[in-house]
């Protein structure tokens, strides 16, 4: 009977003591589940539309009249044809971890024009006149993304469609007061590196903003004349365009990510 009383009086005294020890313990601690995080992917095939301004420095040289080449070649001078573009472009990205590859092309109809007076015969008023209708982009693109925000590169293979007058402002009996007086026109191909901008604003839209530039070359031009029967101009050309450019994607806007 003593035992069981010394028990019992040890069981009440443990009870007692062990909320105090509880009380005691640090509080125990809860770790959060990380946050979602989204993580934008820009892989995927897209279209859109673009429209900006362009400007083309073109220079012509006089290489030839009729048979007779001209060493050195006579310099008639320089101009700028300017004006708006509009068009649209195709393409396709894939992306790995933050960076980001892609192939496109880009096609614009335009409207880009400029003249000078001609160093060679200036007493008419005849101009040298630059207009183009058409540029064509295949290019190949690197760029490093942030989420729903693209910093890209480019370059690659670039087109023009170009046509060149000849005109005057005064009275000619071929053709009257002023006009054409010879025209002819190319299709000339070179190079173009470009840089963009491109925002995602909404699912599967970007907006973007692109600045190229266009490496045109040196290409001979003949004019068709009913005496001298033809000359022949060197025309160097390069160009600059800036475009504002609205795309839509297929693919997955958003991925879930903690």
């Amino acid at each position: 009977m003593k035992k069981f009383l010394l028990g019992t009086v040890g069981l009440i005294t443990l009870g007692l003591a062990a909320p105090a020890f509880a009380a005691d313990l640090p509080a125990r601690t809860y770790t959060k589940a990380p946050a979602m995080v989204a993580a934008y992917d820009w892989s995927g095939f897209y279209l859109g539309i673009n429209g900006g301004w362009g400007s083309s420095h073109l220079c012509w040289d006089r290489t030839a009249v009729g048979a007779v080449a001209l060493v050195p070649a006579v310099r008639e001078g320089c101009h700028d044809a300017t004006g708006g573009l509009v068009g649209g472009q195709i393409g396709y990205r894939w992306q790995t971890g933050a960076w980001v590859f892609g192939l496109e092309a880009q096609g614009d109809w335009a409207d880009l024009s400029g003249q000078n007076l001609s160093a060679i015969v200036p007493a008419p008023n005849l101009n040298n006149r630059t207009r183009i209708d058409g540029i064509g982009l295949f290019t190949g693109q690197v760029g490093y993304a942030w989420s729903n925000t693209l910093w890209y590169v480019k370059g690659g293979a670039a087109v023009t469609h170009n046509r060149f007058d000849d005109l005057t402002t005064v009275a000619l009996p071929a053709i009257g007061i002023g006009g054409v007086v010879t025209s002819a026109s190319d299709t000339r191909w070179g190079g173009v590196v470009g840089t963009g901008l491109e925002i995602g604003f909404a699912p599967n839209w970007t907006a973007a903003l692109e600045y190229d530039h266009l490496f045109m070359g040196n290409r001979n031009v003949t004019f068709v004349l009913a005496a001298p029967p033809t000359i022949t101009d060197n025309m160097r050309q390069d160009m600059d365009m800036v475009t504002a450019r609205i795309s839509y994607r297929w693919g997955g806007p958003v991925v879930a990510k903690y």
